[in-house]
């Protein structure tokens, strides 16, 4: 799994116009699924995103955790996360997960970290739509997290 983390100060995604998901101070999660990734995949990255300790304290160090701070998240799925630039200019997405199967793992993640009572809220993006997403970023603060370093 690969995943592109964006500590926000608010973030919204749109589809067809209308807004399916907003949160304010928090966590933008940008999912994408590879095909051979499981359950430990999955399990580990719950994990680390809803104990990361990105928040400033008050000596303005990264010390504090989503849920200290009543941190939301919002979870968009992204495919293209595994896209494959080597040859040409027209990437491929070979090593991305069925969609069907994929939509079970964003769905599943999105679960669990419901589970963990972490976050104040946690929103999501539509599955496989056409999505704009507008994420006011706080530092910036991104991380890139990817399970296949775990194997």
């Amino acid at each position: 799994m690969r995943a592109v983390l964006q500590r926000c100060l608010s973030a919204n995604v749109i589809v067809e116009n209308k807004i399916v998901g907003s949160i304010q101070k928090g966590f933008v999660v940008f999912l994408g699924i590879g095909k051979n990734d499981s359950e430990k995949d999955l399990d580990y990255l719950v994990k680390k995103i809803c104990g990361l300790r990105i928040f400033e304290d008050e000596q303005n160090k990264m010390n504090l955790n989503p849920q200290s701070v009543g941190a939301e998240m919002l979870v968009i799925s992204n495919f293209t996360l595994y896209a494959n630039t080597e040859h040409g200019f027209r990437p491929d997405f070979l090593q991305s997960m069925m969609p069907q199967r994929a939509e079970e793992f964003v769905n599943s993640f999105v679960s669990k970290c419901k589970q963990n009572n972490v976050f104040k809220k946690i929103n999501t993006g539509v599955f496989g739509a056409d999505m704009k997403v507008t994420v006011e970023n706080d530092g910036p603060v991104t991380i890139i997290f990817d399970t296949e370093n775990l194997k």
